[in-house]
């Protein structure tokens, strides 16, 4: 059973939004931060934002701040990316990962459980 699991992604033009869908199972989800990244092709995988475990912090990459938004519903398993004003820039296929008492950091390596992504492509 995959513990997360990416939905929402899609085709949309430059200006649209889009708000992406991390379900977890399997998982004690409150005590996890969660953090959202994206690789676009031929790129490394970068950091998009995180949330930590108790929602006391988020952290923004700088170039998604003020356009993207992160959050969680405890209740239902389930953290939010959402998308606004968005560019072709940010193509990419989009990761949400899941740490335990995580603090919400930007690093990779720190989170222990990873989706298998969902597609996001912004048309000029």
């Amino acid at each position: 059973q995959v513990p997360l699991v990416e939905s929402g992604g899609g085709l949309v033009q430059a200006g649209d939004s889009l708000r992406l869908s991390c379900a977890a199972s399997g998982l004690a989800f409150s005590t996890y931060a969660v953090g959202w990244f994206r690789q676009a092709p031929d790129k490394e995988r970068e950091f998009v934002a995180a949330l930590r475990w108790n929602g006391g912090r988020t952290i923004y990459a700088d170039s998604v701040k003020g356009r993207f938004t992160i959050s969680r519903d405890n209740a239902n398993n389930t953290a939010y990316l959402q998308m606004n004003s968005l560019k072709p820039e940010d193509t990419a296929v989009y990761y949400c990962a899941a740490e335990r008492w995580g603090a919400a950091t930007a690093r990779l390596e720190a989170y222990n459980y990873w989706g298998q992504g969902t597609q996001v492509t912004v048309s000029s």
